[in-house]
């Protein structure tokens, strides 16, 4: 067996990664790396993806860069790591000559489409909030970079992350665009095994939810090879009765 691939994981100990590295640390030798400490006591790297030195400094000796940093809650730091992060962590790589770089951000057209049927490569409408629209920007420069420096580079896009439901669900329905831990675990292997994308750069819809036919997931299924795990949509069915 070869050496394991180097991953620079950013945001390690946000409200992503910690569910993440159970599903990757035994395939690949990642350096954890955040502003602050892992909710679950594991040591992590001090990194501030808006400080492009410690970036390039976190990145150099890396086989790839898996970056799940973001901020909501603030118009300026928003900005500052979704945007300036996203641009910091593709200029590494370019300078670094790292070719593969996995990303995310949100399914910004649910809120147009919710009422459509097969939706899958549509314009994108992140609205006017700073959270979305600084994504989007993010989106935009990693495009750019993995175009113009041959970047391997995935994108997932969704609405929301949880555990896989216990038992059945009632009450309300599943939503469009949620992915379970275990399902982006796997996305996230795939996206740095794959050889390369169309283009150098490929957005995916991600979520476990079969059955709605509103938000394909057949891209992700013929570049990546991506199927949920199981379809999560089996715990929310309703029994029927016949009269």
């Amino acid at each position: 067996m070869g050496a394991k691939k180097k991953v620079l994981f950013l945001g390690a100990s946000g409200l992503i990664g910690p569910y993440l590295t159970p599903g990757l640390e035994a395939h690949y030798d990642l350096r954890l790396t955040d502003v602050k400490d892992h909710p679950d006591g594991i040591e992590v790297e001090r990194l501030d993806i808006t400080d492009y030195d410690q970036v390039l400094t976190g990145a150099e000796g890396m086989d790839a860069i898996m970056n799940f940093t973001v901020n909501r809650s603030d118009p300026d730091l928003s900005f500052h790591v979704n945007t300036r992060g996203a641009w910091h962590v593709m200029r590494a790589a370019a300078e670094l000559g790292i070719k593969k770089v996995v990303h995310s951000g949100p399914q910004a057209v649910r809120r147009w489409y919710d009422h459509d049927f097969d939706v899958d490569d549509v314009p994108r409408t992140p609205g006017t909030g700073w959270y979305a629209a600084t994504k989007l920007l993010a989106d935009e420069i990693c495009e750019i970079y993995a175009r113009t420096y041959s970047i391997q580079t995935v994108c997932f896009l969704f609405n929301g992350l949880h555990d896989p439901p216990a038992g059945p669900i009632t009450g309300r329905d599943f939503p469009a665009m949620s992915v379970v831990w275990e399902d982006l675990q796997h996305a996230c292997r795939l996206a740095l095994e794959v050889e390369s994308v169309p283009a150098n750069y490929q957005e995916f819809n991600l979520h476990s939810h079969l059955g709605h036919q509103k938000y394909s997931l057949e891209r992700a299924l013929d570049i990546l090879g991506f199927e949920p795990v199981r379809n999560m949509a089996e715990f929310y069915r309703r029994p029927t009765e016949m009269s």
